[in-house]
């Protein structure tokens, strides 16, 4: 089996609060049309996180079908966001973090620098 190659997906989105995680991939793809207005065939993947946060599940149109990713931790939880105001746009460093067990907020990181002469 391949593996997925995130650096194709043109955006990763993120649905906050809870989803009935008993959903497949027609129930998810109504929720990402009807509550997250967005269109499940666009080139991104899709984010859903139920109650019990030790699983997430994820929706990925691949031009011939629906590939529909899940991930359970043996230990520990994701750092989901709970508010339910919005969908969240991630960032590859986001989507590493969450994936790694990380919020997607991170208090502290190293800044880029800046090109700068050296002495």
């Amino acid at each position: 089996m391949r593996s997925l190659d995130y650096s194709k997906v043109d955006r990763v989105y993120l649905k906050p609060g809870f989803t009935d995680m008993r959903k497949g991939i027609d129930g998810l793809c109504l929720i990402i049309e009807q509550s997250m207005q967005l269109d499940p065939f666009e080139n991104s993947l899709f984010l859903f996180c139920g109650r019990k946060t030790s699983s997430i599940k994820g929706i990925l149109w691949e031009e011939d079908g629906f590939l529909l990713l899940a991930k359970r931790l043996d230990e520990g939880k994701f750092q989901w966001p709970k508010n339910n105001d919005e969908v969240l746009l991630l960032s590859e460093q986001q989507l590493r973090w969450l994936l790694e067990g990380l919020g997607i907020e991170q208090k502290c990181s190293i800044r880029k620098s800046r090109a700068t002469k050296i002495m």
